[in-house]
């Protein structure tokens, strides 16, 4: 539990930041070079590559040098961490409301 907890956690830092939810929404449309994603951004190189490097720390994504240029590519896998951790949580407040439902009804019975 512990080690999936470290997972959601950083998943959920690395998403925190509006620039890396672009990247990522972007990324999504398939890889690019990091300097076609810092294009989108009004930031410097040097601050756009601290962001690339939390997504990448992250896993969220891969990145592979060519030559000079460094292209990124979306960790769809990586996502699934998300997607299990929300299920769980809406399992949870599903049980809750559906709980808190059957209290509402049964205290409208005693009442009529």
């Amino acid at each position: 539990m512990a080690q999936y907890s470290a997972d959601v956690d950083g998943v959920f830092v690395a998403l925190a930041d509006p620039t890396r939810r672009g990247v990522v929404r972007r990324l999504g449309r398939g890889p690019a070079s990091v300097g076609e994603l810092a294009d989108e951004f009004p930031m410097t190189l040097p601050s756009f590559m601290k962001h690339v490097r939390t997504l990448e720390s992250n896993g969220l994504i891969r990145t592979v040098k060519t030559g000079r240029v460094r292209t990124c590519v979306l960790n769809r896998e990586r996502l699934a961490v998300l997607d299990d951790w929300l299920a769980e949580q809406r399992a949870v407040w599903e049980e809750r409301t559906d709980r808190l439902e059957s209290l509402v009804d049964e205290l409208m019975e005693e009442e009529r």
